[in-house]
């Protein structure tokens, strides 16, 4: 475990279901006939670049979005047949249409502890001190802790992302969803957050956990499986020993992609450049 302990919570059955989902938006097709089942104690990576639909399928799970058609079911519960003000308590969500909403000029500390109330801004409710303590020990988890009393708003953005994931782990989420959480981290930032997320993946009281990213170096070690999506459709699903693969990869990004193995870690790569040589006048225009 590195800095701190995961504060513990009960694993559960029926986590995610969709069976062929859609969604449609304007004219455009976001999702299309998208089957997928997360279970307890699954940790999913969803890979795809830009426009796969990525963002969107991670909306739904938080039953933050309704599909087009199909049927998604969200920890025992059909979206559309449930209160959702009642569902989003227990699903914990890291994103950065959430870190908007955060106020800039809100004490760490609070910014966390307010998530027992699945509320975004400290008014007048209290506190007991199980939920200080708790709130603590997430940010000392991620490495944090020192920040409780600065503001938000004054983070750099590393840190911010940090305290997102300790606010989404305050209620003790049944599930969890992280939203390109090492997107814009510089590489020191992005190494010890991958490393934390892969010691709450390692944890098998954590909470199922579903991360979405464009680069295999940012898979955590100790995530089971994969979800690898192009144009709104799956590519392929299932195991990362089986399914991330390079053919796999490569039909994802639309490029011959080498996939190399370090461990629990993995990168990628162009197999070879495919345009002819740039030309002295390209050269010029890429220089400007």
């Amino acid at each position: 475990m590195i800095a701190g302990e995961w504060p513990r919570v009960a694993l559960m059955s029926d986590v995610l279901e969709f069976a062929g989902v859609s969604v449609v938006r304007d004219g455009t097709t976001l999702l299309n006939d998208i089957t997928w089942e997360v279970e307890e104690g699954q940790r999913w990576v969803i890979l795809g670049p830009n426009g796969a639909g990525k963002t969107t399928l991670l909306q739904l799970a938080a039953g933050r979005i309704h599909p087009t058609s199909g049927v998604v079911g969200i920890l025992g519960e059909v979206l559309g047949a449930v209160d959702v003000f009642e569902l989003r308590p227990r699903i914990g969500l890291s994103s950065a249409a959430m870190a908007e909403r955060l106020p800039a000029d809100e004490l760490v500390g609070d910014v966390v502890v307010t998530a027992s109330y699945g509320i975004v801004g400290r008014w007048r409710e209290s506190y007991d001190a199980l939920d200080h303590a708790r709130a603590g020990a997430l940010l000392e988890a991620l490495g944090v802790a020192h920040l409780s009393k600065r503001t938000f708003g004054t983070l750099s953005e590393g840190e911010r992302k940090r305290v997102q994931i300790a606010r989404a782990l305050m209620s003790d989420p049944e599930l969890m969803l992280l939203d390109e959480p090492a997107a814009g981290l510089d590489l020191g930032g992005r190494e010890d957050l991958v490393a934390r997320l892969g010691a709450l993946a390692a944890d098998i009281e954590a909470p199922a956990l579903v991360l979405v990213t464009h680069h295999v170096e940012e898979i955590p070690p100790s995530f089971t499986d994969v979800l690898l999506m192009r144009e709104g459709r799956v590519v392929a699903a299932g195991p990362v020993e089986i399914m991330l693969t390079a053919a796999n990869l490569s039909r994802t990004f639309g490029l011959e992609l080498v996939l190399e193995r370090h461990g629990q870690r993995w990168s990628a790569r162009a197999e070879q450049v495919h345009s002819e040589a740039v030309s002295a006048k390209e050269v010029r225009l890429l220089q400007q």
